[in-house]
């Protein structure tokens, strides 16, 4: 019998995507409402030099356009986005997604509105999300990149346990190259190398 923590492919399909809940913080699917909040935040030139992808200026509709790929998305597991929630104040601080590479491998993202900086509202939410792509979404492997010039998601990835395994070049959305790291965290750790002995 599969238990839980071991869900077959079927059981996954049929799963709705569900809230996860922290300490201080509640993640949820996105609302449509939701869509005025994204812009606010995502609308920060701040915001968009430590990211791959979010334009700045952060155009009217493109929230909306965002969001209103989110269900067929999920449907399909190509990826999945939780809105990341003060769950105190009902306060919509940032997103953080999962991405699907192939059924076992998916990439980790996120990003916190400026206002909210500093609070470890990040690390709080990809610790938690981890954790639930392990237990429940069949997921063995999870990797995340950071730009190299933003250092702070760096270290929101080592405190989930993510260590660095490389580096790349890629290019951002105005077709520039950018230097990124690589982090990975495995639901079973690699065995360590036996020691030669004699």
């Amino acid at each position: 019998m599969t238990d839980r923590y071991s869900p077959t492919a079927a059981a996954i399909e049929r799963m709705e995507q569900p809230p996860i809940t922290t300490g201080r913080l509640l993640l949820r699917r996105f609302e449509l409402e939701d869509a005025g909040e994204v812009r606010q935040l995502a609308d920060n030139r701040n915001l968009s030099k430590m990211t791959l992808n979010i334009p700045w200026p952060y155009g009217a509709g493109v929230a909306e356009q965002w969001i209103g790929t989110h269900a067929r998305n999920w449907t399909f597991r190509t990826s999945a986005s939780w809105a990341i929630i003060v769950a105190e104040s009902q306060t919509l601080v940032g997103a953080i997604t999962l991405t699907w590479m192939n059924r076992s491998t998916a990439e980790l993202g996120y990003w916190i509105g400026e206002p909210y900086w500093g609070r470890g509202y990040c690390s709080e939410a990809a610790g938690a999300l981890i954790q639930f792509a392990f237990a429940e979404l069949g997921i063995e492997r999870l990797v995340a990149e950071h730009l190299r010039s933003n250092p702070a998601s760096g270290r929101v990835m080592q405190k989930t346990g993510m260590r660095q395994v490389g580096s790349a070049r890629r290019r951002d959305r105005y077709r520039d190259r950018v230097d990124m790291d690589i982090f990975e965290i495995r639901k079973t750790p690699p065995a360590a190398p036996e020691s030669e002995t004699g």
